[in-house]
């Protein structure tokens, strides 16, 4: 019985191995360190002079660097190959969290999300490379076992977080964690050298080749909508709506909770945020609110991609717009007891959303299209992420804390809505390799 449980184990993990494995390795390394200093990013930035609308703008800058880089990226990953991008490049990311780490002021973080953003000109390749390591039959336990096991490693992150600004405070404390992602990012950089190339044909590269192709690469990126199923189309349409939405109130949860929430205390605008003991209150607070989220968020994972693979794609795409109205509307009128529903409520359905929507997008795509297919959709994801971005700072401070939060729910419905009319999953055996 224990050989048969044991051959069973080999059979449903026979796809860890080769890339995959090795992206897994690389992003374990980036992913525990990416929580670091992400605990508490934005009241770093609010610590460094910024505002919620400097959130925005640094937010909108990011993403938009991200679109400029989407077209050219698909196009040189399905020409040149994927593997020489996403190694090289990841040297680039890890130098610019330099920047983050020695910043004297919110304008030096925003040079270095510029600059790190750019060198994700290797993101179309990675998405492309990995879906391209992964069997039709195996995508969604792939994509949920990623986020299992990114889950995992950063479990220790929140608490080593807090530890690091309850004990050099909130602005040492978050240099010292952006120190350690440069020198695990460099690590990462040095596995990912391991990565073998997945196209079967691909051309030498040629530097000035790849400069004079942007302009081509922009019109097959637009292109490729004709060449794929009228379902990627819509699905498409999708995450534009709800990644605008997202965009606009990822760096706000914090900003609202110890602000408008007050998770703990009162804060004193007479004291610099550093100095305030109701605001050092609640990033211990938040701490132990992240540590609970990652905890769920592991337990969740497997679950998710038993589902997927069992009942389909769609049907858990739709769950997962129905669960952020509830979770949402939670935070909102919420404390902060309440947060330790809520925030679990949002992340599943934010695990719901990425794996069943890159499993069904790998099974409506060819591999020869990936490339083009992933940087077109991306360039518009950021272009709309940009915006609501910028969108979501502004809103927050000129209107209410609350308007950003409230358009997710809506956004979600409509997004949801699309998914139900306009989105058809092909049957097991009509997925592409």
């Amino acid at each position: 019985m224990i050989l048969g449980f044991i051959e069973k184990l080999k059979r449903e993990f026979s796809f860890f191995r080769g890339n995959f494995l090795i992206l897994v390795v690389s992003w374990i390394l980036m992913d525990f360190v990416n929580e670091l200093p992400g605990t508490y990013y934005p009241d770093y930035v609010i610590n460094l002079g910024g505002t919620p609308t400097i959130l925005g703008i640094i937010s909108a800058v990011s993403f938009l660097a991200l679109a400029l880089v989407q077209f050219p990226g698909g196009y040189l990953a399905d020409k040149y190959g994927r593997r020489w991008l996403i190694s090289s490049l990841t040297f680039g990311v890890a130098i610019s969290y330099i920047f983050y780490a020695v910043a004297p002021s919110w304008h030096f973080i925003l040079i270095g999300a510029l600059f790190a953003n750019l060198c994700l000109l290797y993101q179309p390749a990675l998405n492309a490379l990995f879906a391209d390591s992964l069997p039709p039959e195996k995508r969604g336990m792939g994509f949920s076992i990623v986020n299992l096991i990114m889950s995992v490693s950063t479990t220790p992150a929140p608490l080593i977080a807090m530890l690091l600004v309850a004990t050099y405070g909130p602005v040492l404390g978050m240099r010292i964690a952006y120190t350690i992602v440069t020198i695990f990012y460099f690590a990462a950089a040095i596995v990912r050298l391991k990565l073998k190339e997945s196209m079967r044909n691909v051309e030498k590269l040629n530097l000035m080749d790849a400069v004079r192709s942007i302009p081509q690469s922009l019109r097959e990126g637009i292109n490729v909508w004709r060449q794929v199923p009228r379902s990627t189309f819509y699905l498409f349409l999708s995450r534009l709506v709800l990644g605008a939405s997202f965009a606009m109130c990822q760096n706000l949860f914090q900003v609202y909770a110890f602000y408008v929430l007050q998770i703990g205390g009162r804060p004193n605008p007479a004291l610099s945020p550093q100095e305030d003991p109701a605001l050092q209150t609640a990033r211990i607070y938040w701490g132990y609110l992240m540590i609970a989220t990652v905890i769920c968020m592991i337990i969740f994972s497997f679950p998710v991609g038993k589902l997927i693979d069992k009942i389909g794609r769609k049907k858990p795409l739709i769950l997962a717009g129905i669960l952020l109205i509830p979770g949402t509307l939670l935070f909102i009128y919420g404390n902060y007891l309440t947060l330790y529903i809520c925030f679990p409520i949002v992340g599943l359905a934010q695990l719901l959303m990425f794996s069943s929507f890159q499993a069904l997008f790998a099974d409506l795509v060819t591999q020869d299209k990936r490339g083009k297919a992933t940087g077109s959709m991306n360039f518009f994801s950021y272009i709309f992420m940009a915006v609501g971005g910028l969108a979501g700072g502004i809103l927050y401070d000129r209107v209410s804390p609350q308007f950003p939060f409230l358009l997710i729910p809506i956004l979600a419905v409509i997004s949801t809505l699309i998914v139900y009319f306009y989105v058809h999953e092909p049957k097991p055996e009509e997925r592409e390799l």
